[in-house]
């Protein structure tokens, strides 16, 4: 068997190096091809014709309209229950008690009561079920959307404008469960939701699903590593149990870490030793599960096992009364009416609004596509959009915040057996149960318990710190890009830090097509293919044809760098050359002058000395002018072939030059216009310019900006670089055997 497998292995190696392509053709140029081709017809439609073509109606596209906009009409008629059911039930609970407690954690987060935590936690999971197309990513709650929420609360209702201090034991009695500085950051909270979700749809209906690629890898890792650093930070607080304001906006990070360490002789030792035994309880959790996941069915809940051992020990020890431990408090039953969100705050929240919605779109959709690549089944951008501000707007009306996917929950979603969307549903029923039945079991939660979870599950973020020394070794400029978005976040906040990481993306795309690395190629010997000739031993250049090549389109930016590499490049630069002809031509004709003066004294002289004969002979016929014999009568014209031997014009190296377009995108006018007169300066020295590998887009914007005209033809533009090389070839010989003729 191994014998057999070994000689088939080389039977297909030797296979491959004796397989031989030969093709017969003639040289094209793109006038040539044109000339053979036939285009199809096209007729193209008006306005009025596309317009009553879009609203056109038939039953097969009124149901696939119907299946895109609710996915579930398509997976659940066709839902394998023997196959699917177990498992859903199962990754459902699992990512359900994960939902609960990072839902009552990621509400002190976005600065409001941990119970609309749970409401978040189960209106947009349970609409996302309806309207999303991943199946394995769990929507609700998130550390860095809920912190970015929370900096807007803030913002708009500082700590000052609120009297008391949110501590629920002083509200337990009270018909309103939340003072009146909560309940305006749930308003500003709520209508951030609902704001986030109204832009998240109508970027949906516009198709709009592209913005998220100008997010790019290295500026979310570095956002999201940023954003871990914040919400530690405004979580140290609830771990010491000290008072302090919170901060947002601007340099917040370094306001939060001095406001804890100027009240640091006040931290609480009892919420400080429940914080940090959970923490450690948490820490072993994971790595246990990490280890043993395998071994183990379902990953062991933690989180919700550090829930119910803390509120049982507060709840038995009373450490809220006791040792001043803060508590998460009332924990209204029953789901609450739907209001609507204040419409006036808009204007103030309008921009944060914009960046949470494409925040949240750009982790949802990444996270959706890692799932769907595995599991080979295809996401629709737009319609996540449109599930997620689903999800947002119409949650906000029943008192939720902004979500998108949890990485941690989508996670156990997937790997504890999770199917379809049953899962999410099955997790949102749980915290539904929780909400509506036993929700005031967890009053005495302390809140150092959820500042426990919370920084437990950044234990994935700060990970993301060893990013700096693989970009280091693979992308500088991608480092740069995740540096700046990393301080900006960091020190600008998240608002102002992702604008100006997105601004720092562009600029790095714009810095690449302005500086563009250009080659010179040459071929390899006996075949059509042509690489770099400083990279490879074996290939070479053909005498007097120079083959030019920058990979990137041509256009405002870098049209300038392209002049200037391609004259250093190729080593002739025309108006080198014409200069130096202009300046041998002028020294050749001071030459010529200098001579004739020579001439003119000496046959003076030699006139007027009538009496020496002989001299005068020797005058008219042998006297040496400039190392030559000179007549009287010499004119310019007349100077002898000898003469103009010391006056050479200075020629170029090559006769052809080549300019591959084959990774040339686009042009733009101002590039025309540079191609247009670098082909006409060669020409003026004597270099023909010819374009190879031109694609269609590219010559059909040229046509469009006149590009063509008497002296720049078709004939210019080849099909391939080969087909170039030939032709230059070719006219340079019929131009040597018109000059030996002559």
């Amino acid at each position: 068997m191994r014998s057999t497998m070994e000689h088939a292995q080389e039977h297909g190696a030797s296979l491959e190096q004796t397989q031989r392509y030969c093709v017969e053709r003639p040289i094209y140029n793109e006038e040539l091809l044109q000339g053979q081709l036939h285009r199809r017809e096209r007729t193209p439609q008006t306005l009025r014709q596309k317009i009553a073509h879009s609203c056109r109606c038939s039953s097969k596209k009124a149901k696939s309209h119907l299946y895109s906009c609710l996915p579930i009409l398509k997976w659940l008629p066709r839902y394998p229950v023997k196959e699917y059911l177990l498992g859903d039930i199962i990754s459902g609970i699992s990512t359900g008690v994960m939902q609960l407690p990072q839902g009552l954690a990621y509400a002190l987060l976005a600065a409001v009561p941990p119970v609309f935590g749970l409401y978040s936690s189960f209106y947009p999971v349970f609409l996302y079920t309806f309207f999303g197309t991943s199946k394995h990513i769990s929507i609700g709650t998130f550390a860095v959307i809920s912190m970015m929420v929370g900096g807007v609360a803030v913002r708009q209702v500082p700590d000052e404008m609120i009297s008391v201090g949110y501590n629920s034991t002083n509200v337990t009695d009270s018909p309103e469960y939340f003072d009146a500085g909560n309940t305006k950051r749930v308003q500003v909270a709520v209508t951030l939701a609902f704001l986030s979700g109204i832009i998240q749809l109508c970027l949906g209906l516009l198709r709009f699903g592209f913005v998220a690629i100008y997010l790019t890898e290295p500026l979310v890792r570095g956002f999201t590593t940023a954003a871990a650093v914040h919400v530690f930070t405004s979580q140290l607080k609830y771990l010491l149990g000290v008072k302090t304001n919170r901060y947002s906006g601007p340099l917040s990070v370094v306001y939060s870490i001095a406001a804890v360490l100027s009240k640091i002789t006040t931290t609480n030792i009892a919420a400080l030793i429940v914080g940090l035994t959970c923490i450690v309880l948490l820490l072993v959790g994971k790595e246990i599960n990490l280890r043993f996941k395998k071994q183990l069915p379902v990953p062991i809940p933690m989180e919700i096992i550090v829930v119910i051992i803390g509120t049982g020990v507060s709840a038995g020890m009373n450490l809220n009364g006791s040792y001043g431990v803060d508590v998460v408090g009332n924990i209204p039953q029953g789901l609450r009416a739907p209001a609507v969100p204040d419409i006036q705050l808009i204007p103030a929240i309008f921009v944060d609004a914009i960046a949470i919605a494409i925040v949240g779109f750009s982790m949802a959709v990444s996270m959706a596509k890692i799932f769907a690549l595995k599991h080979g089944y295809t996401i629709d951008g737009n319609q996540e959009l449109i599930a997620l501000g689903i999800c947002n707007s119409v949650g906000s009306f029943f008192q939720s915040f902004s979500i998108t996917c949890s990485m941690s929950r989508s996670l156990v979603q997937e790997s504890t057996g999770g199917k379809t969307q049953i899962a999410g549903t099955l997790s949102s029923i749980m915290v539904l149960l929780v909400i509506v039945a036993i929700g005031y079991l967890f009053e005495p939660l302390p809140q150092t318990v959820l500042a426990a979870i919370v920084m437990v599950n950044l234990k994935g973020m700060f990970k993301q710190f060893g990013d700096v020394a693989h970009f280091w070794r693979t992308s500088k400029i991608e480092l740069a890009i995740w540096v700046v978005a990393f301080v900006a976040s960091l020190f600008l906040g998240l608002d102002y830090g992702l604008l100006t990481a997105v601004a720092f993306a562009m600029i790095t795309v714009i810095y690449r097509t302005q500086s563009p690395q250009y080659r010179i190629l040459g071929q390899i010997p006996d075949t059509d293919i042509y690489c770099d000739v400083e990279e490879y031993e074996e290939v070479k250049e053909y005498p007097g044809i120079k083959i030019f090549q920058a990979n990137a389109s041509l256009y405002f930016a870098n049209s300038e760098s392209y002049t200037s590499a391609l004259k250093k490049k190729t080593g002739v630069d025309p108006c080198v050359i014409l200069a130096a002809r202009r300046k041998a031509q002028k020294r050749h004709a001071r030459e010529i002058k200098k001579a004739n003066a020579l001439r003119k004294k000496a046959v003076l002289k030699l006139t007027n000395d009538v009496e020496a004969s002989v001299k005068h002979e020797i005058a008219n016929d042998e006297l040496p002018v400039n190392g030559r014999s000179a007549s009287p009568d010499v004119s310019i014209q007349d100077v002898s072939p000898d003469e103009r031997e010391h006056f050479v014009e200075p020629k170029p190296s090559i006769h052809s030059l080549i300019l591959d377009f084959t990774p040339v995108n686009f042009v733009d006018s101002v590039g025309a216009k540079t191609l247009k007169s670098i082909i006409k300066e060669y020409k003026e020295v004597g270099v023909c310019v010819c374009i190879a590998s031109c694609s269609g887009p590219v010559m059909s914007e040229l046509t469009r900006l006149n590009f063509f005209d008497d002296t720049v033809t078709r004939e210019l533009l080849f099909h391939s670089i080969h087909d170039a090389v030939l032709a230059c070839q070719g006219k340079d010989r019929s131009a040597s055997q018109t000059d030996f003729d002559l």
